[in-house]
């Protein structure tokens, strides 16, 4: 008799700890920080109110990158149970370049603006770093990162339901590349998108745990 596991139950213990390290990151920033919108003050402020609060603004940062860099394990899990190997390896990839990006816009807090003193600097790192690294490739990597997987799975991973889910959220993240152009409602879309998603990966964690369970194979 041996235990067989059909689905590896490391991929929901990362999916919600995602999930929850992320939103718990961004609740403490907006309390703190006032974040995100803390970033529509001129530059000297905002440097102001990072260092009034640098110790806590540091940690939650470190926090959200660290949830946002857990996108990489996730997609490689994932990518292995793509229909096909080739399918399997764009998941992969582009689930990593995904975080690989969001995560190097969300380090500039702890690593790089401590550092900081000139607004002038800090605009320039605000502007390549943060909106177009971390912020625009990071909203199209999650958007198309979460259509693969829709397309790859559904049907032999999970149901139309969080097949859905995926595809609404990924709209909506997408709609974030909009934001720097003054589209009206992008920001609120974009947001609206991330709690989605958020509500997605946990879905996915919840459709795995059942399936995770030891499974009994008898062999004489």
């Amino acid at each position: 008799m041996s235990v067989r596991l059909r689905r590896p139950i490391s991929l929901a213990v990362l999916l919600v700890s995602g999930a929850v390290g992320a939103n718990l990151a961004f609740l403490g920033l907006g309390k703190v920080f006032g974040y995100p919108d803390v970033l529509d003050d001129p530059p000297a402020d905002v440097l102001a109110s990072f260092a009034a609060h640098r110790p806590a603004v540091m940690a939650l940062f470190t926090l959200l990158a660290v949830s946002a860099g857990l996108l990489a394990p996730i997609a490689v899990l994932l990518g292995r149970r793509a229909r096909t190997p080739g399918a399997g390896r764009l998941i992969t990839v582009v689930g990593v370049a995904a975080a690989a990006v969001q995560v190097v816009g969300l380090l500039r807090w702890p690593l790089i603006v401590p550092f900081v003193h000139d607004p002038g600097t800090f605009h320039t790192l605000n502007v390549v770093l943060g909106r177009t690294i971390g912020e625009t490739l990071g909203y199209l990597g999650t958007a198309a990162f979460t259509v693969l997987v829709v397309r790859e799975l559904t049907g032999r991973e999970f149901g139309r339901f969080i097949a859905l889910l995926g595809i609404v959220s990924a709209a909506l993240v997408a709609c974030g590349v909009l934001v720097p152009l003054d589209v009206p409602g992008a920001d609120f879309a974009n947001f609206a998108g991330y709690v989605l998603w958020s509500g997605w990966l946990l879905a996915l964690a919840v459709e795995w745990v059942p399936a995770a369970q030891p499974s009994i194979a008898s062999s004489r």
